[in-house]
């Protein structure tokens, strides 16, 4: 690529030495605002496997009620049959068969004993199998709240990585002259927005993209009034009718991979190993994207 066209600054906060050299600083902020961006987009990744861990959870949750319906139903039939046998109904049967002086009659009522207890044996295997599904349904249960929990904790150590990079920037530009600060946080396109040859749904994309720039880049934004770099190429294909998650690693993998040389405008490009930024291509060889200073 060999221009962007920046839709918005990061941190347009300020440093902590008395005069530092204005390149050096400038360094060092991009390195903390690449840093924020990264936290930013694994902690935007986190959410959206949050929010399918909450749907599986919930879905786990409901096969878990059922089968636990399953298991009381079984476990009052298995306590009927426990009761009948302590008063007597099988011994009853049993000495039926015993004192029986017909021959054709004994055979029938042995038949009888045979099968009532086959049935009572299927009953207890079915009721042993219906107690394991449900084991297996409690353990994947506590599997995925395990889970979830590890993501809420994920979440919340990226968002005081990002809250620490960002304040760390703030900090370096703080001591800067409004002159030279300005200089810092103005790496935006001035020129005249390039015309643009896209069409259908890309097209409807990248007018969209477009029409954000200048607005702020905030870490985990949206829009309408801020982006950052996932949160705009969502929204940008979202009023395209695509959806997309708000994550740069995600949205790679929503779409089929092409060569540098295959670009067409409304592609989306992705920087990085791991991906932690995504930009989207508009022809010409240029890219607008929600980026830091």
């Amino acid at each position: 690529m060999t221009a962007f066209v920046v839709v918005g600054v990061g941190i347009a906060t300020p440093s902590a030495s008395a005069k530092p050299d204005l390149e050096t600083v400038k360094k060092q902020v991009a390195t903390y605002d690449h840093l924020a961006e990264q936290a930013s987009e694994r902690y935007n990744d986190a959410q959206v496997k949050l929010a399918q861990t909450n749907t599986k959870l919930s879905a786990l949750n409901a096969d878990l009620a059922r089968q636990q319906q399953v298991v009381d139903a079984m476990r009052e039939q298995v306590a009927s049959m426990v009761v009948d046998q302590y008063q007597g109904d099988a011994l009853s049967t049993t000495s039926q068969v015993v004192l029986s002086s017909n021959p054709d009659k004994f055979l029938a009522n042995l038949n009888a004993v045979s099968a009532y207890n086959n049935q009572r044996g299927e009953v207890m295997k079915e009721f042993s199998t219906q107690l394991d599904r449900l084991k297996l349904r409690k353990a994947a249960v506590k599997d995925e709240a395990a889970r979830l929990t590890a993501l809420q904790k994920k979440m919340a150590a990226e968002k005081a990585q990002i809250d620490d990079k960002a304040a760390k920037a703030q900090d370096l530009l703080d001591h800067l002259e409004a002159e030279a600060r300005a200089k810092i946080l103005s790496g935006g396109w001035t020129g005249d927005m390039p015309d643009v040859a896209a069409s259908g749904r890309a097209a409807a994309a990248v007018r969209f993209a477009m029409a954000q720039v200048g607005k702020a880049y905030v870490y985990g934004a949206s829009g309408p009034n801020a982006y950052d770099c996932s949160g705009l190429t969502m929204r940008a294909w979202g009023m395209a009718g695509v959806g997309l998650p708000h994550s740069s690693s995600a949205q790679q993998g929503s779409g089929t991979r092409v060569s540098e040389s295959e670009l067409q405008p409304g592609d989306l490009v992705f920087y990085y190993s791991p991906v932690s930024h995504v930009g989207m291509y508009i022809g010409n060889g240029l890219i607008v994207n929600a980026l830091n200073p």
